[in-house]
């Protein structure tokens, strides 16, 4: 059914196994060109505590944006094992800021565990496979039990995202996947910092326009592709998770 409210993008209230990839498309349609405050808004009246939030930490917009209007909402942190030093610190400065509860979520080996199973820095032979253990595995084991969940991706993060709806049904996990920030520039995202006074990832500012874990993110020269510093020299551009 259709409620009131919202401006033009009207709430459309389905119950969980009502959602699919016609009802996506919908509500895409309706929502591709409203506010990210008008998504976000969206998103707590008609999931409420059945939206997760996936945060990286390379910003704190989502957990801000989110946390400001649905109270203790889960925010994913998938904890790799890799992370900067600087990740870690902008979660905590969340968790501390926001009222949100951050989930970490573990793979099921630790570092030291896959060394012995696959060798040493698998990453460096491996990627593809280092991120199927400790982000793709581990977010869909996450996101179990959920009706939705939110990321910050961007079409202009990537040639693969260029097309990115606002709302989509993801498949691979059996939920509603929203990108309130889809359609976001960096001056918008920064707008959206200085207005709020979020918490920084520092890094961001040291020339790594996208963060992911340390020994797969390289800084890049100011006006790269942003991507240009991820898996550098491997010809990867995607972890997984948006994608497939």
């Amino acid at each position: 059914m259709t409620a009131p409210g919202l401006g033009a993008a009207s709430l459309t209230l389905l119950n969980p196994a009502e959602w699919n990839a016609e009802t996506c498309a919908e509500v895409n349609v309706r929502l591709v060109t409203a506010s990210a405050a008008h998504i976000a808004e969206w998103a707590v009246a008609t999931f409420g505590k059945g939206l997760a939030i996936a945060a990286s930490m390379q910003d704190t917009i989502l957990p801000h944006m989110f946390g400001t209007r649905l109270e203790g909402v889960d925010v994913l942190f998938l904890e790799t094992g890799y992370h900067f030093a600087e990740t870690v610190a902008t979660r905590d400065a969340a968790a501390a800021a926001f009222p949100v509860t951050i989930v970490n979520v573990l793979p099921e080996l630790t570092v030291e565990q896959q060394d012995a199973v696959h060798g040493k820095d698998l990453f460096a032979r491996d990627p593809n496979l280092c991120c199927q253990m400790r982000k793709v595995e581990p977010l869909r084991r996450a996101l179990s039990g959920y009706d939705a969940w939110v990321t910050g991706a961007r079409r202009v993060d990537a040639l693969t995202r260029s097309e990115m709806p606002v709302v989509s049904w993801d498949a691979r996990h059996g939920l509603v996947k929203i990108n309130p920030l889809a359609l976001w520039d960096d001056a918008a995202v920064e707008a959206y910092q200085e207005a709020h006074g979020l918490p920084r990832n520092p890094l961001v500012a040291q020339g790594y326009p996208s963060i992911g874990c340390a020994p797969c993110t390289r800084q890049v020269e100011a006006g790269a592709d942003p991507r240009s510093g991820r898996w550098a020299g491997t010809g990867k551009t995607e972890c997984g998770i948006h994608v497939g």
